[in-house]
C-alpha cells in the first residue's frame, strides 16, 4: 500500500534558515551597537523616557479638544517646570544635608566610643577595641577639613576640561530639545515603525508591543508616584522626629524602593544608625521603625494597590537583577534600559509560556 502524499499546503513548514541567520546577525549588531554607544545614547534614551511617560497626558489634553502644538507644550513646560524645580530646590538641599552628616560624623563617633561603648561591655560582653574608631575619627576630620578645598578643586578641574564642559552642556541642551520633538511626533515615530513591521508576523508583534505599553506604562508612571510619595512620606516623618538629614535619608530609602521592601531595609537601617549615634539610645531606634512602619503600611494597603499593582509581573529578585545587570552592561544607560527590557521579555516568555501548553510538545 502506498503512501498518500502529502498536499503542499498542508506540509510543516519549517524555518528559513537564511531569514532567521538574517534576524540573528540584526540582533547581535545592534547590541553591539548599544554597548559601544551607550554613552552617547544615554541622553537619547532619558528624553525617550520623558516622552514616554509625557505622552498618555497630551493624548488625553486632544481627546479634549486641544491642539497637539499646545498639549505638548503645556506638558513639555510641566517637564521643564519639575526638573527645574529639583534642580535648585531639592539637590541644594540634599547636599547640604550630606555635608552636614560628614562634619557630624566624628562628633558620632566620639558619642558612641563614650555612650555606647561601655554599655556594649557591660550587657553584652563585646570587647571595645572591636569598635576602635579612633583612626576612623581622624580621616573624617581631615576630610571635613578638606570639603571645602575638594569642592573648589573639582570646580577648577571641571573648568580646565573643554570634553566635559561641552558634554554637560550638550546633554543640558540635548535632552529638552530630544523631549519636545519625541513629543511632538510620537504618535507618528509609532505608526511609522507599525507600518516597517513583516506583514505576516505583524499582529503577533503588534499584540506583543500592546501588551508591553500597557505593563512598561503602567508601572513606570505608578512607581514614580511611589517613590515620590514614599520619599516625602519618610522625609516629613523623620524630621518630626528630630532626625538629622531627614531629607537626605528619606529621599534614599524612596528612591530604591522600586525593589519591594529594599527602600525599608534601607531606611530603617540608615536611620537607626544616625539616631543612634545621634542619641546614643538604643531606644531613639523605636520612632525610626514607626515612621518606616507608618510609610510601608501607606504603601502596602493605598499606594502600590492603586498606582502600580502587579502590572509588570516580575518577581523583586528579577527587578533588582534586571537594573543591576543593566548598570554593569551599559552603565547608566543600562540602569534605564534595564528594567523595561526587563518587562518585555517577561511578556515575552508569559506568550511563550502559553504557546508551549497549547502545543502538542506539552500535550503528548
Amino acid at each position: 500500500m502506498m503512501l498518500e502524499k502529502q498536499p503542499a499546503s498542508q506540509a510543516p513548514k519549517l524555518p528559513d534558515p537564511p531569514r532567521a541567520r538574517f534576524w540573528l546577525i540584526v540582533i547581535a549588531v545592534s547590541a553591539a551597537l548599544l554597548y559601544l554607544l551607550a554613552p552617547v545614547l544615554t541622553p537619547f534614551l532619558f528624553a525617550a523616557l520623558l516622552a514616554y511617560l509625557g505622552d498618555p497626558l497630551i493624548d488625553r489634553l486632544e481627546a479634549r479638544k486641544l491642539s497637539r502644538s499646545w498639549a505638548v507644550s503645556l506638558v513639555f513646560g510641566a517637564l521643564v517646570l519639575g526638573l527645574l524645580l529639583l534642580l535648585l530646590l531639592v539637590i541644594p538641599v540634599l547636599t547640604h544635608q550630606f555635608k552636614g552628616l560628614l562634619h557630624r560624623l566624628p562628633d558620632y563617633i566620639d558619642g558612641f566610643n563614650t555612650s555606647m561603648l561601655p554599655w556594649l561591655r557591660d550587657m553584652l560582653g563585646i570587647d571595645p577595641d572591636l569598635f576602635n574608631f579612633s583612626q576612623l575619627r581622624a580621616e573624617l576630620l581631615k576630610y571635613a577639613d578638606d570639603i571645602g578645598d575638594l569642592a573648589v578643586g573639582l570646580l577648577h578641574s571641571f573648568r580646565e576640561s573643554s570634553d566635559a564642559i561641552f558634554t554637560w552642556l550638550a546633554n543640558l541642551v540635548l535632552v529638552p530639545v530630544v523631549t519636545f520633538y519625541l513629543l511632538r511626533d510620537w504618535d507618528l515615530l509609532v505608526a511609522r515603525v507599525h507600518d516597517l513591521l513583516p506583514r505576516r508576523i505583524e499582529p503577533m508583534v503588534s499584540a506583543l508591543a500592546r501588551e508591553s505599553d500597557q505593563v512598561i506604562g503602567a508601572f513606570l508612571r505608578g512607581q514614580f508616584v511611589v517613590m515620590g510619595a514614599l520619599a516625602v512620606i519618610y522625609s516629613t516623618g523623620l524630621a518630626i522626629i528630630g532626625l538629622p538629614s531627614s531629607l537626605l535619608v528619606g529621599t534614599l530609602a524612596g528612591l530604591v524602593s522600586f525593589v519591594p521592601y529594599l527602600g525599608l531595609i534601607t531606611g530603617v537601617g540608615v536611620a537607626s544608625i544616625v539616631a543612634v549615634l545621634q542619641y546614643h539610645s538604643l531606644l531613639s531606634v523605636v520612632p525610626v521603625l514607626i515612621v518606616f512602619g507608618v510609610g510601608q503600611l501607606i504603601s502596602d494597603l493605598v499606594l502600590t494597590p492603586k498606582l502600580v499593582g502587579d502590572r509588570i509581573g516580575l518577581h523583586p529578585v528579577a527587578v533588582l537583577f534586571a537594573v543591576l545587570a543593566g548598570g554593569h552592561l551599559f552603565g547608566f544607560f543600562g540602569v534605564l534600559l534595564g528594567l523595561p527590557v526587563a518587562a518585555v521579555i517577561a511578556v515575552v516568555l508569559r506568550h511563550a509560556h502559553d504557546e508551549y501548553l497549547k502545543s502538542a510538545l506539552y500535550s503528548d
